[in-house]
């Protein structure tokens, strides 16, 4: 039986999410905390990934217009820009919503909606993946400034305590010539 995709995709939204989420926090280190920590405060991570892909979910459901996705995009992925990802396994879980689908829709009873549906829906999830692209990249130059400034001004000295060229990447000589490693 075909059914509409909207329909199948809300009544599957809590497998959907839990396997969506679970991906997700599995691309970090720490996953285990990640997973199991509620707290806002001791893990902003956990948090901001769980509240992001659910916002986006919802919106992805709903048709909204990309601008209203910005916010719960930029919620995940600027998380995913300050830590070291390159950038596909930084967009990696936006795709990544439309294997989860496939896996949730192929377990189990589920209606299928029209392959029309799910090919629409998978088109918004790639718009989706490239906005968070243009975001991820948005991100990262705007760290770049950041530390191109603060080498600049000299700051580094207060804030980082290491040489400059320990800042530039030289991991054989730090301040003064010295051997680091």
């Amino acid at each position: 039986m075909v059914t509409g995709l909207k329909e199948t995709l809300q009544s599957n939204k809590k497998k959907i999410l839990s396997l969506w989420i679970d991906r997700t926090l599995n691309s970090y280190i720490a996953s285990g905390f990640f997973k199991s920590s509620g707290d806002r405060f001791a893990n902003p991570v956990g948090v901001n990934i769980r509240e992001g892909l659910t916002r986006l979910f919802d919106l992805l459901l709903d048709k909204a217009d990309p601008k209203e996705m910005l916010a719960p995009l930029d919620q995940v992925i600027r998380i995913r820009a300050v830590q070291e990802f390159s950038p596909s396994q930084a967009v990696a879980p936006i795709l990544e919503l439309k294997w989860v689908i496939r896996q949730v829709l192929g377990s189990g009873r589920n209606k299928r909606p029209s392959a029309e549906e799910l090919d629409n829906f998978d088109c918004d999830v790639d718009r989706l993946a490239l906005l968070a692209f243009d975001l991820y990249s948005e991100c990262r130059e705007l760290l770049y400034k950041n530390r191109v400034h603060e080498i600049k001004s000299g700051r580094y000295i207060l804030t980082d305590s290491a040489c400059a060229s320990a800042l530039a990447g030289n991991k054989k000589t730090g301040c003064a010539g010295v051997e680091t490693s």
